[in-house]
């Protein structure tokens, strides 16, 4: 059985998850309604992730034995000034929820609670892969500059992205 606390904290979590879900899938409709639909396929993928980990996080509490409270999330903004003004809000989103997930393990720490910190485990680990990706987005925008062509590169190799299996181990 899971503890009230550690409840409610994956309980929140779940709505950060789900929150980064509507947030990217905002960001895919910017970068779609501007011809970008290799950034767009790539907050495309961002946001079914987003999607599979709140799931993830259903199903662990289920397993415990506790119950799923699904909180109000906001809706996202659809329009911004620029690719690296989206992508640099992913970067800052993503380092937001890896906050979040510190404080989920931590308190799976102080709660000796194992199961949830296996869990909480694959979540940390899981953010350093997406902070090291939007990071590098980041990097490549600024580094384009003011560069049509170099952004439609860009374009096309987000294009290839396809969603890979996450391990649950």
């Amino acid at each position: 059985m899971v503890s009230e606390r550690i409840q409610e904290a994956l309980n929140e979590q779940i709505k950060h998850e789900l929150q980064a879900a509507y947030l990217y899938l905002g960001m895919m409709a910017y970068f779609e309604s501007r011809s970008l639909s290799g950034f767009g396929n790539w907050m495309r993928i961002q946001a079914q992730e987003e999607v599979s980990h709140a799931m993830r996080l259903v199903d662990f509490l289920l397993d415990r034995g506790g119950r799923v409270t699904l909180h109000s999330i906001d809706a996202p903004s659809t329009d911004f000034g620029s690719p690296l003004e989206v992508v640099r809000a992913t970067l800052h989103h993503e380092e937001r929820v890896t906050g979040t997930i510190n404080d989920v393990y931590a308190l799976a720490v102080a709660e000796k609670d194992y199961p949830a910190q296996v869990l909480m485990q694959w979540f940390v680990a899981e953010q350093v892969e997406e902070e090291k990706s939007a990071g590098e987005l980041v990097d490549q925008l600024e580094l384009a500059g003011d560069s049509a062509t170099a952004l439609l590169v860009l374009d096309e190799r987000l294009a290839g992205r396809t969603l890979e299996p996450e391990v649950t181990e």
